[in-house]
């Protein structure tokens, strides 16, 4: 319970984007690992098979975590010019006259204890996922957690931008675009679900097939399809752009997947997929506001928008550390050197989240993140292509979409440096292993 609470949690406190909300959503993880992992030692619990499987991924995991806190060990000065001469060029500036014995990597070492931490706390939550979410009954409940979750958000930012009319949805999160990619990966979730409580029946009868279609309906499954369109809504509501080009764009090319890795689809599948482009972009989407959001889309220049200046300058600072980064977490003290008085605003983040994983932790520190990804992604599509068991293959839809439509988000936003939606990733990173392995010998 406290597992599913923390999932339901993690949104409410402005996406737990605040020094409090995000030091209490990393106790909270670490909490539950430390109980189970004493529970392990006292013999209550079994070593899980699944562990072994994934080594892949909790190996980039560990190897992930010690290079971050790799970046505040002081190193010697000479050490350091080595590995990274303009962060030796800083300390040794910031120390004058006299010269620093030893400095970290990193040039801001309060942040990366910060990111560290929750680094750390995100890690131990893909593990303690895996752990927990040993049995059919335990996925479904998180899965149905995450999509009630979902719901929700999605009711309130949808009742607060239509009585406060112009505004744009963003439920308890504090901007619309990280709000736009946490119902994004509810969605993802949501349509995974439904996706695995279709008919599973080859060659049925359309006479069959439309008798139990109505059954459908009238069956509490229809409450998951509603709630799929009001967070559709809200998803519109938000008018993030990029946010709906990539739930569009990841339900296309993952229902492409899905209905060639299907090798023969159930008519079930390809009705709920048409369904969903059809009745929620052009009905829903068109009464709530669809047209505002292309209106945006096409009203976007390079001249009107001032990111590809800034991905520019991340690019200058990427150039300086590229090897190891200038510290996880560093990017607001460290950027506006390069941006300086040209920048309109202070930019706390890139709007980029490969840029900024880049200039911060190097080459080295973003072939780790991903790697994690890739990994994972591949276990899903491994599992969208080998499972037969309507559950796996639906949680493995899932994690494709949600992953594909957050690394899209990702080019110009970040996403990833909330909390709650980096926790919420990281339970899709789960989702695809647990599909790919998860009773493997039965189905």
């Amino acid at each position: 319970m406290l597992y599913l609470a923390l999932l339901v949690w993690a949104p409410l406190p402005l996406g737990s984007n605040r020094p409090w909300a995000w030091a209490l959503l990393a106790i909270w993880v670490l909490a539950l690992a430390l109980c189970w992992l004493a529970g392990y030692i006292n013999g209550r619990y079994a070593y899980p098979t699944i562990l072994g499987d994934t080594w892949p991924m909790l190996l980039c995991g560990l190897l992930w975590l010690g290079y971050v806190w790799l970046q505040l060990i002081p190193l010697p000065v000479d050490f350091l010019e080595m590995l990274s001469p303009q962060a030796a060029r800083w300390h040794i500036a910031a120390a004058a006259p006299a010269t620093p014995g030893a400095a970290p990597l990193t040039l801001d070492a309060h942040a990366t204890l910060e990111a560290a931490c929750k680094s750390t706390a995100y890690i131990a939550f893909f593990a303690l996922s895996l752990i927990l979410l040993q049995d059919r009954g335990r996925i479904r409940f998180a899965a149905y957690a995450l999509i009630a979750s979902g719901v929700l958000q999605a009711l309130y930012g949808s009742l607060i931008s239509l009585q406060s009319a112009g505004d744009v949805a963003a439920g308890t999160f504090a901007n619309r675009n990280h709000y736009a990619a946490y119902l994004t990966m509810c969605l993802s979730v949501g349509i995974g679900v439904l996706i695995a409580n279709l008919s599973n029946e080859q060659g049925q009868s359309w006479g069959r097939f439309f008798r139990n279609l109505i059954r459908w309906v009238i069956s509490p499954k229809m409450a998951l399809r509603l709630g799929l369109v009001v967070m559709v809504i809200a998803l519109v509501l938000t008018r993030s752009r990029m946010g709906n080009i990539s739930f569009f764009i990841s339900l296309l090319v993952t229902g492409v997947i899905g209905l060639l890795l299907a090798k023969r689809a159930t008519k079930s599948m390809v009705i709920l997929l048409v369904s969903l482009i059809a009745v929620d972009v052009f009905l829903v989407g068109t009464y709530f506001g669809t047209q505002r959001v292309i209106e945006r889309i096409a009203r976007t220049t390079m001249k009107a928008e001032d990111r590809g200046e800034h991905a520019a300058w991340t690019v200058d600072m990427w150039k300086d550390y590229p090897v190891f980064g200038s510290g996880l977490g560093s990017f607001p003290v460290v950027y506006p050197r390069y941006a300086g008085e040209k920048a309109w605003w202070t930019y706390t983040h890139a709007h980029n989240d490969y840029l900024e994983f880049g200039a911060e932790t190097g080459v080295i520190g973003l072939s780790l993140l991903g790697l994690m990804v890739l990994l994972s992604f591949a276990a899903a599509l491994r599992a969208q292509y080998l499972r037969r068991d309507p559950l796996m293959r639906g949680l493995s839809f899932a994690a494709m979409m949600g992953i594909l439509a957050l690394m899209i988000h990702s080019f110009v936003d970040f996403g990833l440096q909330i909390p709650a939606n980096a926790l919420t990733f990281m339970l899709l990173l789960a989702f695809a292993w647990i599909s790919l392995h998860h009773g493997r010998n039965n189905a």
